[in-house]
């Protein structure tokens, strides 16, 4: 592909990804595969070199474009270099027109602005986010994973986090194959060692998803006592038993609950669980490093929807725990509609119910929980809170 092919190849890759996250579709990673598996003739240089053109015009653009060429225009008015390959040759873009619009820069959509946590550093929130790390203690210490891995930088305040550059492939890597590790974001990390499970105790990872905070938290119970994954999406839960496999985290038991009747597979956990997290289904504001099309999927709507969401698992969880129990509730988001307000009502409607301080070495306290922000604490965005029966 000559250079300007693939601005051409970039804009109709946008073109897709504007499309799906309008109609709620498939990721940006998901379009560029199957894009490219269609086009076997771009070699890997074009491929490469076209998935940077389409990230740096989404990470650019908070607002999203009406087309893929919108999006390109707009880059190309800050680089030179991208304009001049406006060029109406043969497989590339018609010219730049004189006064066409582009779409213009920014790190947040407006109307989400002023609902952020008022700490967010919002420039940082699209950074590039390095490859975390955490060394599965079922399967070998942080000196197993050294031997393997010795330029991993450690992660202060994770004895089992480490730390790769942005784009490492750690899956061709021994350490991965051999389930010596899991690539998991130092938050995620902070918000299971928040939960302080120990071997023996009962828990439930409510909204365990594909099981990343679910094997963390198996190797904190060095695989004993019961650790339940529940979630109520099928394909998410049946990524984890292989993942578990490799791990070495066979004693997770998976449970599929029927959405909107969750409590009749639940029943016979009532009373009897030490910790629940609730990882929430989230707006993802605080995962924009990795998925920066995420702002173009959000809507105000989508946002009261999925407040409402997190306030009903909230509500179903908390009578599964034993009287001293806590309910660790998190999301990736960094709207306080979802983090301190939805702790704060939470306390509201449950009489008896108060915060438990968090001590970690990170975050700032916000509310009755912690936030963790990429610029702060360079991690994905957090807001993480432990609820439980007062004394």
């Amino acid at each position: 592909m000559t250079p300007s092919a693939r601005i051409q190849a970039a804009i109709e890759l946008l073109d897709a990804i504007i499309a799906s996250a309008r109609d709620g579709g498939p990721a940006a990673d998901t379009l560029i595969a199957r894009y490219f598996k269609d086009r076997r003739y771009a070699g890997s240089r074009d491929r490469r070199a076209v998935r940077d053109h389409v990230y740096r015009a989404i990470r650019r653009a908070a607002e999203r474009p009406d087309d893929g060429r919108m999006a390109m225009v707009g880059l190309a008015r800050d680089l030179p270099e991208i304009a001049a390959l406006f060029d109406g040759s043969a497989h590339a873009p018609a010219p730049i027109a004189p006064g066409e619009q582009g779409a213009a820069p920014g790190a947040v959509p407006g109307w989400l602005m002023p609902l952020l946590a008022a700490p967010v550093e919002q420039d940082a929130l699209l950074g590039r986010a390095p490859v975390d790390l955490r060394v599965n203690a079922l399967k070998g210490t942080p000196a197993d994973f050294a031997a393997l891995l010795p330029d991993a930088d450690p992660i202060a305040g994770l004895a089992q986090g480490r730390r790769l550059p942005e784009g490492f492939p750690i899956e061709q890597n021994p350490a991965w194959k051999q389930g010596l590790v899991e690539v998991q974001d130092a938050g995620s990390q902070f918000i299971v060692q928040a939960c302080g499970a120990q071997p023996g105790m009962t828990v439930v990872d409510m909204c365990a998803g594909a099981g990343g905070k679910t094997l963390a938290l198996a190797a904190a119970m060095a695989g004993k006592g019961m650790l339940i994954a529940a979630d109520t999406i099928r394909s998410r839960l049946a990524r984890l038993g292989p993942r578990a496999e490799r791990a070495g985290a066979t004693f997770i038991e998976t449970l599929l609950l029927d959405q909107s009747h969750e409590t009749r597979a639940l029943d016979s956990l009532k009373g009897q669980a030490d910790i629940v997290l609730v990882d929430a289904p989230c707006s993802g504001t605080g995962t924009w490093r990795r998925n920066p099309e995420a702002r173009w999927r959000l809507t105000p709507e989508r946002l009261d929807r999925l407040v409402a969401e997190q306030a009903r698992i909230l509500d179903f969880a908390a009578p599964l725990l034993a009287p001293d129990g806590v309910l660790l509730y998190a999301t990736c988001a960094l709207t306080d509609r979802e983090g301190r307000d939805q702790a704060d009502a939470f306390l509201a409607r449950h009489a008896g119910w108060v915060a438990d301080p968090i001590d970690l070495p990170v975050g700032r306290r916000h509310g009755a929980g912690l936030l963790l922000t990429p610029g702060h604490d360079g991690s994905d965005g957090f807001y993480f809170a432990r609820l439980k029966r007062g004394t």
